[in-house]
């Protein structure tokens, strides 16, 4: 062969259809070599192979990668009850495959610090921390109570060689539970990943008996460190679902805050770097930090003064891995092949493979079953019967097994099933011992109850169902404990980083090069900002321009206003007054700037060459100032000097062209007096479901806010707090009431005094402090039982039973009960015994009296001519004195009522509920 052939067959360049292995040169075809494409395309595929079934993603039968299986298995196998150490779990571990110590040590403490299937002993590391666990001679280890009962079976275990056929492991375990969601799983392979999230273990019960019962549920992870979980885009665990996690992050006073629980896949150490990475970039504004983690996590934030701590908490979700973003991908190993499912159907998996498995572990306990009863029978009959005696003759073996069989022939149809060499050969067995001390009536009842256990092992097979949703109960019951969800699951608002980004620049601009940013020191300061803000600018000539803030941008020359630019700020006005064109008439116009396409050019002004801005200002608020516009003295008006009050203008568009302000061209514009803000209050809702205040009608209404208006926030644990209407504040996750503050309307507030045992209620007007102030006493067992704004109630007192006999509930005049009292009152008791719960209800009777004006003049669609005339009669003064009248009666009876027994304080009267009105009204009215 030639070079240029050799060349080409070794470089690849050989025609499709020629053979890869060519001889070599000088040899005589008896030797080949092999092609190096083909040779890593081989490799590749078994190596990719290998990593995908062998290494990195779990099997859905048991949720166990290899080396996990292997792991648990050799415990299995070193079980006695006691701890072992994890050296020698490792060194058993590797006779079944030839894994490094080290990663075998590493998946077994990942398996261990997952607190379900190991029971550990010594220093494992922290979760929490990030601590790494001792060495694997220090800390020791043996299967949990629950992998004991759960994971393993010798007679339902599919059995393989290991890697030098020398031992024999489980092909996959035989685990009844879901046990891959409980666990999740994490793994690298070549070409695809494996992202499974660990669910919560009850949760994981409750929707295997919910799949038993034809039930389609819903679950969703649950992080053993805790923290706050978004899952609305979860889409069942598959690629392309995502799932926010955030820290769980309280205000402990005005100059810090503290970190209770930090998402799933971060440590309180990397957790601290990404803050003070932040506050080193400016993000955040952070004086120091204190890490206090131990069993529980504690990781103290304390802020600089003036820093806004509810600023600062949306800081660190947008700028800091207290708030993570995790994408899923649910891949799992099915009949040796890579397969991506969800959550949901992997649940069914499991739950479907655990009722398999308790079929076949109750099949087998039949079988076992059926074996001891029929060689008890078979024991019974070769004793009693004396069949061992007919074997005294016999010389051979072959003889004796031929005389037994034939002494067991009579009784074959009596016996569970046919009789086998294997049975005679066990009776021969028997020894004389057993023989002479045979009790029949013994053995009578052991067959009973071998046949009493079989009934019972099939009815559990003709009721399959059932007895697996008994199974996953008792699983519960026996385990459940202390595995509560710790992972709270809610919905978030999407935090704009721009409006929570620390000041951590300054903006200067030089206004008549028309350049602006944060590095321009030597101009004209304008106001702080932060690097990620946008500003806006308006120039002379009447045009302006949104772009992002840099360290020096040429915005456009003769700036006549310049600030940081608010996105969606309809409460930002804009007065302008411009000429338009070079001679033409000056107009005046208000307008808002809510929304702009970045670096582009927008006109303020009619376009006409030569248009100039002659005056603006920008009010954070709406205000309207007056001015006092000077007309040129060559101008034909009679009065040069008049007052313009931006009052009388409507506010618009940004592209409104205005109205006239003038004909006369103008000299100069000067503001006379400043101007009050001619918005509406701004209306706010609470929305629950992410505890955050809204405009956007979200949840509850809290009523219109402006200036220095509070909001009132009541605690479950009976702290009142005073908070503004900032749209970025937090509140707790107990918050039982918020309310507009008014110092002038009383709050009710029912309490259990822990010290007394009894009920108190209060009744107090808001306080303006900037405190936290406990409403309720400090004694143990103390607690908020409710608390209401409304100002007319009814106390409702349900007690309870009494000899068995229901207790009538009873309804007190909150108003005559409790008068106004100072915020730390103790209020007034409730003097009666066996009281289990007490409601606030509204009282109408009460609100009609005190403010009959209130439904004079409500309409009474649908009502006869009658009832309109019995309606307006009641709406009437003197008819709601008379109801009122009525009530003080009633009260005053109460009043008189002995306490500690149950009487009712509002007594109606016959044929009447007690919120019906006491005036009667007859059918003819004069």
């Amino acid at each position: 062969m030639d070079e240029v052939d050799k060349d080409r067959e070794l470089t690849g360049n050989n025609t499709a259809g020629e053979n890869n292995k060519i001889p070599p040169e000088g040899g005589n075809g008896s030797a080949h070599v092999i092609h190096l494409s083909e040779m890593y395309r081989d490799w590749f595929l078994d190596y990719a192979s290998y990593v995908i079934l062998e290494r990195a993603v779990p099997a859905v039968e048991d949720g166990l990668k290899p080396v996990q299986r292997r792991i648990l298995h050799s415990m299995k196998e070193l079980e006695d009850g006691r701890y072992n150490k994890v050296a020698n779990v490792i060194g058993n571990t590797m006779k079944y495959h030839p894994h490094g110590d080290a990663s075998i040590g590493d998946a077994m403490v990942q398996i261990g610090q997952k607190d379900l299937l190991i029971d550990t002993q010594g220093n494992w590391g922290n979760i929490f921390t990030g601590d790494s666990a001792a060495a694997p001679r220090y800390i020791e280890a043996r299967l949990s109570k629950f992998a004991l009962e759960v994971v393993f079976n010798a007679e339902t275990t599919q059995w393989q060689p290991s890697y030098d056929g020398r031992n024999k492991e489980p092909v996959i375990l035989p685990v009844k539970f879901p046990l891959l969601l409980a666990q999740g799983a994490e793994g690298i392979a070549v070409g695809l990943a494996c992202k499974i999230l660990p669910h919560n273990f009850n949760e994981l019960i409750d929707a295997s008996i919910a799949i038993l019962k034809g039930k389609k549920p819903h679950i969703y992870p649950d992080f053993p460190t805790g923290g706050m979980a978004d899952f609305s885009a979860y889409n069942e665990g598959l690629k392309g679902g995502r799932i926010v996690i955030r820290a769980k992050i309280n205000v402990f006073d005005k100059k810090t805050l503290v970190i209770t629980e930090i998402p799933y896949g971060t440590t309180t150490a990397s957790l601290i770097e990404s803050i003070v990475a932040a506050n080193e970039k400016g993000k955040i504004k952070v004086r120091n930090i204190e890490d206090n983690t131990a069993e529980n996590v504690e990781i103290l934030i304390h802020l600089p003064a003036g820093v806004s701590p509810d600023k600062t908490i949306d800081a660190l979700y947008a700028f800091t891995d207290c708030a993570l973003s995790v994408s899923p991908n649910a891949c799992v190993i099915e009949g040796d092949k890579p397969r991506f499912i969800g959550v949901g159907e992997m649940l069914k998996i499991a739950t479907d493979r655990t009722l398999g498995l308790l079929q076949k572990e109750l099949e087998i306990k039949k079988g076992h079953l059926l074996e001891q009863l029929h060689f008890s029978s078979l024991e019974k009959i070769f004793i009693e019967k004396r069949i061992y005696r007919n074997i005294e003759e016999c010389e051979t073996w072959e003889a004796v097994l031929a005389t037994i069989d034939e002494g067991l022939k009579p009784y074959r149809k009596k016996l569970p099933r046919a009789i086998t060499r294997e049975d005679i050969l066990k009776l021969t067995e028997i020894r004389i011992k057993r023989i002479s001390k045979y009790d029949s009536f013994q053995a009578d009842e052991e067959m009973k109850n071998l046949q009493e256990q079989m009934k019972t092992v099939q009815h559990h097979l003709d009721n399959l169902i059932e007895y697996a949703i008994d199974y996953f109960k008792e699983l519960k019951k026996k385990y459940g404990a202390g595995r509560e969800r710790k992972t709270e699951i809610k919905s978030f608002d999407t935090i704009v980083a721009t409006r929570v980004a620390a000041t951590n620049q300054k903006l200067y601009v030089n206004r008549l090069e028309g350049f602006a940013g944060y590095g321009m020191r030597k101009d004209e300061f304008v106001c702080d900002c932060s690097d990620l803000d946008d500003i806006i600018a308006f120039r002379r000539d009447g045009t302006m321009m949104v772009t992002r803030i840099a360290d020096k941008a040429f915005v456009g020359k003769d700036i006549v206003h310049i600030n940081v630019f608010k996105k969606n700020d309809e409460r930002t006005i804009y007065n302008l007054i411009y000429r338009d064109g070079a001679k033409g008439n000056t107009m005046i116009k208000r307008f808002a700037v809510t929304s702009v396409i970045r670096d582009k050019e927008y006109v303020l002004t009619r376009g006409n060459p030569g248009s100039e801005i002659l005056y603006m200002t920008a009010n954070p608020n709406g205000e309207a100032e007056v001015v006092t516009v000077y007309l040129k003295g060559t101008s034909g008006a009679r009065i040069k000097v008049f007052d313009a009050d931006f009052v009388t203008m409507a506010i618009k568009g940004r592209d409104a062209q205005g109205n006239i302000l003038t004909k006369h061209p103008v000299r100069k514009v000067a503001q006379k007096e400043k101007g009050v803000s001619t918005l509406s209050a701004q209306k706010i809702w609470f929305d629950d479901s992410v505890q955050r205040l809204n405009t956007e009608e979200r949840g509850t209404y809290l009523g219109e806010f402006s200036g220095e208006d509070k909001i009132v926030v009541i605690t479950q644990k009976g702290e009142y707090r005073l908070s503004n209407f900032d749209l970025s504040a937090h509140f707790e996750e107990d918050c039982v009431l918020l309310c507009k503050f008014n110092p002038e309307k009383a709050l009710t507030a029912v309490y259990w005094e822990g010290g007394k045992k009894k009920y108190y209620i209060k009744r107090f007007l808001p306080e303006t402090t900037d405190k936290k102030i406990l409403l309720i006493p400090e004694t143990a067992g103390s607690q908020l039982e409710t608390i209401s704004e409304q100002e007319y109630l009814l106390a409702l007192l349900k007690f309870s039973k009494e000899k068995g006999k229901e207790i009538p509930e009873t309804r007190l005049n909150v108003t005559e009960l409790a008068p106004v009292m100072g915020i730390k009152a103790q209020g007034k008791p409730l003097n009666y015994a066996g009281i289990k719960e007490v409601e606030l209800l509204a009282d109408p009777d009460a609100r009609a009296a005190a403010n009959p004006e209130d439904d004079i003049f409500e309409e009474n669609d649908g009502l006869s001519p009658m009832e309109e005339l019995k309606a307006s009669h009641k709406k009437l003064p003197q008819a709601a004195a008379a109801e009122k009248k009525t009530q003080e009666d009633s009260s005053e009876k109460g009043k008189n009522a002995p306490t500690g027994k149950s009487k009712s304080e509002i007594k109606p009267k016959k044929g009447k509920s007690p919120n019906q009105t006491a005036l009667n009204f007859d059918d003819s009215v004069t």
